[in-house]
């Protein structure tokens, strides 16, 4: 008994030791990085060391979201990139970057997909779920986490196209008014970009600065028809290109596209409230009528079955 006591006694002894040992190490390790970082213009020879001083981001989420964005490069194919890079500049993020972050987000729902299913038949009996409204549950599971990020870019750039063109006329406006207070097309316009912010301001002035850097009206004003994808804008701009090319004057064309503008405007608020009896027909139907229903024939269904008794 004494000899195990005694081997006990020195396992632990040893342990202590090498733990000592271990977490002396790595508080002198921390504290010499510390004193590292501290100087100037220090250099490390190993680069081991000098990629431990890099903050755990730039070693562990950047690798690992650009092995994300390479798996969806090499899965999505062409076209379903180009169609992501056409609405992100839709939605108003261009960028290089806001791909591939798209891309990483699309890995990660599809890899999610497998992980709710198995999640779901886990946990779905503590729902007390049967039958087709289980299956009805998952199914709209699935959707959700698949469909979730094209969702919401779709969402985003359908509001982005809404505010461009509730502020087309207005930004025509001002722009017409400029232009026929003396200015010319690019002063006028820049005048209209720091006068009404928003999304089109921005627009126009990615317009102005293409045209600063070389780039001719007409190739400028067509890139502003790819980049909103809007009816209203798309008219805005074969108007000033036939103004343009025949010599018409800009401020007439202005003025009828204002006056154009302004009624599609009008047009598209009372299409919306035609829609908002149709719209509501739904909830009536399922939410308030059933209650309503019940407030009313409840008493005289009580009264007639206690008669019939």
């Amino acid at each position: 008994m004494s000899y195990l006591t005694v081997a006990v006694g020195g396992c632990f002894v040893m342990i202590a030791v090498l733990a000592y040992l271990v977490l002396s190490q790595a508080d002198e390790r921390v504290t010499a990085r510390a004193s590292l970082r501290q100087l100037d213009g220090y250099e490390i020879d190993n680069l081991r060391e000098r990629d431990m001083l890099k903050p755990i981001g730039e070693r562990v989420v950047v690798p690992f979201s650009q092995w994300l964005t390479s798996v969806g490069k090499r899965f999505a194919g062409i076209t379903y990139i180009a169609r992501t890079r056409h609405k992100l500049t839709v939605a108003g993020t261009p960028s290089a970057e806001a791909i591939d972050r798209f891309l990483a987000v699309r890995v990660i729902t599809a890899a999610l997909i497998p992980v709710t299913v198995v999640a779901y038949f886990t946990f779905f009996p503590a729902l007390g779920l049967h039958g087709k409204t289980n299956l009805l549950v998952m199914i709209m599971l699935i959707l959700i986490v698949g469909l979730g990020p094209e969702a919401v870019l779709n969402r985003r750039m359908a509001d982005r196209q809404r505010k461009i063109r509730i502020a087309l006329p207005d930004i025509l406006d001002v722009l017409t008014i400029s232009v026929e207070a003396g200015l010319g097309f690019e002063q006028a316009l820049d005048r209209t970009v720091t006068s009404v912010p928003g999304p089109l301001s921005e627009e126009f002035q990615r317009v102005l600065g293409e045209i600063r850097a070389g780039s001719s009206r007409a190739d400028a004003m067509r890139q502003l028809d790819e980049r909103t994808d809007v009816p209203e804008v798309r008219s805005f701009v074969l108007a000033i290109l036939q103004a343009d090319t025949f010599g018409i004057s800009i401020g007439r064309v202005l003025r009828a596209q204002s006056d154009e503008m302004r009624i599609k405007r009008r047009q598209l608020a009372q299409e919306a409230a035609q829609k908002v009896p149709v719209k509501m027909l739904v909830p009536m139907v399922f939410c308030i009528f059933p209650a309503l229903f019940v407030v009313v024939l409840g008493p005289a269904a009580i009264n007639i079955q206690q008669n019939f008794k």
